[in-house]
């Protein structure tokens, strides 16, 4: 395994100064919102921030306080983080991040989590510093491989897993590729299918999540195009900040986040590692390689799994309990599908209280 430091070339970000300095805004209807997808003021007044406000350099020094490494898993280079706890009998703990998030995300709950956790934070292959990917194939089920293969090369033997957006996915078939290593599933914003037509017997709860579920077929045209036309869209992606950060906002949306309440400065990190790193196209590709994977298992996998779901999260416990041993399950009225950024806090007190006594 190599030590790894991000440090951007100074003329790359000369570069993306340039480049948001100049952007080609489309034109929009007035009084089109976000009906028609992300409107032009909220990209201008987030690209505005990036190019006078925001500051990688200090973003970049404060990722840089996570000892991170590099390493090759089934021929693709792995980036992660290691934090170790002070606790030398501490529960090793792999966190994984969805789309469009990075590693960058879980920065906000590794310091409190350290103190209870060994913490390994991966870049999913095709993401950011794992990226891009060279071949097919790396979807769900292989990437899950992979992040046992990285436990095991650490030399953690038992460890527990976590995980929100696709990291949900992943990290539940970490315990179905590593069976008896790993202690428990802890998963955010679950990704379980239910039926959307057939409500019967749900509280009114559960159908306003099955109605989410609906409202975000209808804007989730991220998700079918990289499940489709990824390298189409890469051209770009690669090409324009201003379309990358309009990309990712559209994401964020359509969750029915408010994006005010996410921190510009989270906002444009993960934007800006997707930009420097270029790997906007492999990550999007994680949906056209996982399309295999989405296949309900005929089982329940026994894992002991918890369960955290945040506003805005569609999962029902009774179809999760269809594919995951749920032992716990809390929910929330604060935070948001990415609860590392939005509820830390809360995020940490439930991988906490879940963990206790399963190590």
């Amino acid at each position: 395994m190599d030590e790894f430091v991000i440090d951007i070339p100074q003329d790359r970000l000369d570069d993306l100064r340039a480049r948001l300095a100049r952007t080609r805004w489309p034109d929009a209807l007035d009084g089109a919102g976000w009906s028609y997808g992300v409107p032009p003021e909220a990209v201008r007044e987030l690209a505005a921030y990036w190019l006078e406000g925001y500051s990688w350099r200090a973003h970049e020094a404060r990722l840089n306080a996570l000892p991170q490494y590099t390493t090759v898993i089934d021929g693709q280079l792995v980036h992660f983080a290691h934090v170790r706890s002070a606790r030398q009998d501490a529960l090793p703990l792999l966190l994984t991040h969805g789309w469009p998030s990075s590693f960058a995300d879980f920065s906000h709950v590794a310091g409190p989590l350290s103190r209870d956790f060994h913490l390994v934070i991966p870049s999913i292959p095709g993401f950011a510093f794992s990226g891009p990917t060279r071949e097919r194939g790396w979807g769900v089920r292989r990437i899950a491989a992979a992040w046992a293969e990285l436990m095991n090369r650490l030399g953690y033997a038992r460890f527990g897993v976590q995980g929100g957006d696709f990291g949900s996915l992943i990290s539940a078939a970490v315990g179905r590729a590593a069976p008896g290593r790993v202690a428990g599933v802890h998963l955010n914003a679950s990704v379980t299918a239910f039926p959307t037509d057939d409500l019967s017997g749900l509280t009114e709860e559960e159908k306003a999540r099955a109605a989410g579920v609906a409202d975000w077929q209808k804007v989730s045209g991220y998700a079918v195009i990289q499940g489709t036309r990824p390298q189409t869209l890469a051209y770009g992606l690669v090409d324009s900040p201003a379309g990358q950060l309009a990309w990712n906002l559209d994401a964020f949306a359509s969750w029915g986040e408010d994006i005010g309440a996410l921190s510009p400065d989270d906002l444009l990190t993960n934007v800006a590692i997707y930009w420097f790193t270029g790997t906007a196209g492999s990550a999007g590709r994680l949906y056209r390689e996982s399309a295999p994977d989405w296949t309900p298992p005929a089982s329940p996998d026994p894992t002991p799994t918890g369960i955290a779901v945040f506003p805005g999260d569609t999962t029902v416990r009774r179809y999760a309990e269809q594919v995951h041993n749920v032992v716990h399950w809390s929910e929330f009225p604060t935070g948001g599908h990415y609860a590392a950024l939005q509820a830390p806090a809360l995020l940490t007190d439930d991988i906490r209280t879940f963990f206790t006594g399963l190590a």
